[in-house]
C-alpha cells in the first residue's frame, strides 16, 4: 500500500477555550514551579542513594527486615470488616503513569512502603541485584556501570522504578534478547495479604505466584524485594544510527531487518545486536539505531567519535538521531549509562510540547541542568480541567504487537491518531508452562516468522507520545474514542496496553485482552480478594467510590470464577 492510500479523516475545526489558553501557557508555571522543584527533588533523592550507598549491605539487610516487620504488623492491625481495601500510603501524583490515580480515595487503610529505596545486594556470583521496589533506574545504574555490569533490562527514564515496573510493565532496547523487565526478575519477596512472608521463584511451591506478579499492579501482595538478572557490560555502546525513507511498510519491515535475521537464528549474539529502537518521524521517515557494547579502547582508537549525550547541554537525543536522514547512516560511542537513559532529559519528545523552546540552544545551555521535569510534578500542578484536556488531545499510549503485524499497526495508528515521532522497541514474548496475563498467539512457532523462535514470539512496543496532527491543526479530535478503537484493534490483533496509560477498556474487554485464570486463581489462593483491589478496578479510568470497590470485591468472593470472554484467534 502506497503511503499516499492511506485515508485519514477529514476533521471540522475546533473552536478554542479557556483551557487552551491554559496549556499554551502552561510553560510558565512548569519554568518558575515545576523545574526548580524537580530539580532539588532529584536532588535530594541523589543524596539519599548515596547515603544508603555509604551503608554495608548488611546493615541494609539488617533495615530491610525491620521495614518488612513494620508493613506485617501494619497488616494485622486491619479490621476487614470496617477498614476498607489496603493500598501503600504513597501520594498518588508521586506515581509516572498517567492514569489519574483516583483509586487511592477509594479505600483508605494505608500501609507506608516509602523506606524500601535501598539495593541490597550485587551478587557477582549468582549475577544478582537484589533491590527493594523504590530503587529507581538511575539509581541502579549509577551503581553497577562502573562495575562493567547492568541489569539485563534498564528501562529509559531514570524515575522508573524496579516495584512500578514489575507490577506494572518495562522494557528497553535490549529486550528482544531478555524480555520485558519482569522477565529478568529470578525471585520476589512479597508480604501476603494475611501478613505471610514469602519468596517465589520460578520452580519453588509458590510458582504459581511469581507467574502471577507481574502486570498485577500489586493487587496479590506487597513487593517487598525482587532479584534481578545482571550481565556483563562494557563501557561504551557503538550505535549505528541508519536513516530509511518510504511508505509505512517499508519503514516497519527495515526496522524487522534491523535486528532479526531473515534466516530465523535470532538466538545467535553474533547476529543480533545488543540494543534495538527505531524512531519514526514522519509517514515516510525513521531511524533505525542499532548498538553494540564496547571496549574503552576500541571507543578510543583513532577516527572513532564519541559522544556523551548526558551533558545536560547536548542536543535531545530524538532530535540528534533525526540528523541521519540529512547526514546518511553514522557510527558513534556514547559512553554506557548516558545512552541507557538518553531519553530521560527530554521524556522522549514529549519536553517539545511542555517547553516548547526547551530544545533550542540557549535553553539547554543556561538551563538545560534543570531538566527534565519531574513526571508526577507536572501531573500535580495540572489540575483537573487541564487533565482532562490532555485525555482528549494528547495521546500517551504504548501498543504491543507481534513483530509481523507492525506495518499493519503503524497505519492503523496514521489513519486513528497521526501522531509522530514514534517510538518502535522489540521484546521477546516467552512461551511459558503456564499461562500469565499476556501470552504469544497460540501456535506461533509453526509459522517461523522474522524474530521468532521456538520458546518466544517478538513483540513490539509501538510507543504513541504526542498531540495528534488533528489536534495541532486545530482540528476536531476524539481521545477517548480513538484510545477505544485502538483497545479494540489491539484486541483483536492479539496485542496487549500497558496499565499505566489511560485506559478506555470495559470490565469484559479488560479480560479478553488479558488472561484472567491464573490471576484469578492466586487472588483467592492468597487471600487478596476482599483486601486488595482488582487489577481491572485498579487501572480503571475516573472515580471509584469505596462502595462500588466494595460490591465488585463482594462479587468477587461470591463468583466461583470471573466470566473471561476470550477472543477468536
Amino acid at each position: 500500500m502506497a503511503m499516499s492510500d492511506i485515508e485519514v479523516p477529514l476533521r471540522p475545526k475546533r473552536k478554542k477555550g479557556l483551557v487552551d489558553f491554559l496549556v499554551q501557557f502552561r510553560w510558565i508555571i512548569v519554568i518558575f514551579v515545576v523545574l526548580p522543584i524537580s530539580f532539588t527533588f532529584y536532588f535530594l533523592i541523589y543524596l539519599g542513594d548515596v547515603r544508603s550507598e555509604m551503608k554495608s549491605y548488611k546493615r541494609r539487610q539488617k533495615e530491610h527486615d525491620e521495614n518488612v516487620k513494620k508493613v506485617v504488623k501494619r497488616l494485622k492491625q486491619r479490621n476487614p470488616a470496617k477498614d476498607g481495601l489496603v493500598c501503600t500510603a504513597r501520594k498518588p501524583w508521586i506515581a509516572v503513569g498517567m492514569r489519574n490515580v483516583d483509586y487511592k480515595r477509594a479505600r483508605h487503610f494505608e500501609v507506608d512502603l516509602s523506606a524500601f529505596r535501598n539495593i541490597l545486594e550485587i551478587d557477582t556470583e549468582r549475577m544478582i541485584a537484589r533491590c527493594e521496589p523504590l530503587v529507581n533506574m538511575g539509581q541502579i545504574s549509577r551503581v553497577t556501570v562502573p562495575m562493567n555490569l547492568s541489569l539485563a533490562v534498564v528501562a529509559e527514564l531514570d524515575d522508573l522504578t524496579v516495584g512500578g515496573l514489575i507490577n506494572g510493565y518495562g522494557i528497553e532496547g535490549s529486550s528482544h534478547k531478555y524480555g520485558l523487565f519482569s522477565d529478568t526478575v529470578v525471585a520476589y519477596e512479597i508480604v501476603l495479604a494475611d501478613g505471610r512472608v514469602v519468596r517465589a521463584t520460578r520452580d519453588n511451591e509458590y510458582s504459581d505466584l511469581f507467574h502471577a506478579i507481574p502486570w498485577s499492579q500489586g493487587t496479590l501482595g506487597f513487593l517487598v524485594s525482587a532479584e534481578i538478572r545482571l550481565i556483563p557490560v562494557k563501557e561504551f555502546m557503538r550505535l549505528t544510527y541508519k536513516p530509511v525513507v518510504g511508505n509505512l511498510k517499508d519503514l516497519a519491515q527495515a526496522y524487522v531487518d534491523s535486528f532479526a535475521p531473515r534466516d530465523g537464528d535470532q538466538d545467535n549474539d553474533e547476529k543480533v545486536p545488543d540494543f534495538v529502537e527505531t524512531m519514526i518521524y514522519s509517514p515516510t521517515e525513521a531511524v533505525c539505531m542499532t548498538g553494540n557494547y564496547a571496549s574503552k579502547e576500541e571507543a578510543k582508537r583513532k577516527g572513532n567519535k564519541i559522544n556523551s549525550v548526558g551533558w545536560w547541554f547536548k542536543p535531545w537525543f530524538y532530535q540528534h538521531a533525526q540528523t541521519a536522514l540529512k547526514r546518511g547512516e553514522f557510527v558513534e560511542y556514547i559512553p554506557t549509562r548516558e545512552y541507557y537513559h538518553r531519553h530521560t532529559r527530554c521524556l522522549y519528545w514529549e519536553g517539545k510540547l511542555i517547553l516548547p523552546f526547551a530544545d533550542q540552544w540557549w535553553f539547554r545551555f543556561l538551563f538545560g541542568w534543570l531538566m527534565p521535569p519531574k513526571v508526577s510534578l507536572l501531573k500535580a500542578t495540572q489540575g483537573e480541567v487541564i487533565r482532562n484536556y490532555y485525555h482528549e488531545m494528547h495521546v500517551i499510549q504504548d501498543m504491543l504487537v507481534p513483530l509481523y503485524k507492525v506495518g499493519d499497526a503503524l497505519e492503523w495508528a496514521h489513519r486513528d491518531m497521526e501522531v509522530y515521532p514514534i517510538w518502535l522497541c522489540p521484546h521477546k514474548l516467552f512461551k511459558l508452562p503456564i499461562k500469565t496475563m499476556i501470552n504469544p498467539e497460540p501456535g506461533f512457532e509453526l509459522h517461523r516468522r522474522q524474530g521468532d523462535t521456538q520458546n518466544a514470539q517478538m513483540y513490539t512496543d509501538i510507543g504513541i507520545y504526542y498531540a495528534p496532527g488533528p489536534v495541532l491543526r486545530g482540528e476536531v479530535f476524539d481521545g477517548a474514542e480513538a484510545v477505544r478503537r485502538m483497545e479494540e484493534w489491539l484486541i483483536e490483533n492479539h496485542g496487549y496496553q500497558p496499565q499505566y496509560t489511560v485506559t478506555e477498556l470495559s470490565e469484559k474487554n479488560f479480560w479478553r485482552m488479558f488472561d484472567a485464570g491464573l490471576y484469578e486463581h492466586c487472588r483467592k489462593k492468597y487471600g487478596a480478594v476482599g483486601t486488595f483491589m482488582s487489577v481491572y478496578y485498579k487501572s480503571k479510568k475516573g472515580r471509584k467510590t469505596e462502595k462500588e470497590v466494595q460490591e465488585a470485591e463482594q462479587a468477587h468472593l461470591e463468583t466461583a470464577h470471573v466470566e473471561v470472554d476470550q477472543p477468536d484467534y
